[in-house]
């Protein structure tokens, strides 16, 4: 599968904050072990609460998930759960970085592995 685009809003935050970066578009990938459900919807909501994304624009087609995709839709109840929070962008990065180094310890980390490629939302 390819690897999607970045968008305005992503390239914007990883701009802002090159850890963010480094820890979403590299760590999180370069993990031994793969996180529970738990924590890939955390790093999932707090990684769109950091790039500042609308939400509502996921509850719509084309984004909004399809009456069969229960993934899809635990993703966006972790996100909407999460903005409950009020978090900033930057508190939520900041909480993805601290997530990944937390995973990094009990997951293992092998920062010569190649960063897996993730699907596309």
């Amino acid at each position: 599968m390819a690897a999607r685009g970045l968008s305005e809003k992503e390239k914007a935050a990883f701009a802002a904050n090159p850890a963010f970066e480094k820890a979403a578009q590299r760590e999180s990938k370069q993990l031994l072990k793969k996180p529970d459900t738990n924590e890939l919807l955390q790093l999932y909501g707090l990684y769109k609460i950091g790039c500042d994304e609308d939400v509502t624009e996921y509850h719509k087609p084309p984004k909004a998930p399809g009456m069969f995709d229960l993934k899809g839709k635990a993703k966006l109840k972790a996100w909407e759960g999460l903005l409950e929070e009020n978090l900033t962008p930057e508190q939520a990065q900041e909480r993805y970085i601290a997530l990944v180094e937390q995973l990094k310890a009990k997951l293992g980390f092998d920062p010569a592995k190649e960063p897996e490629v993730v699907g596309n939302n």
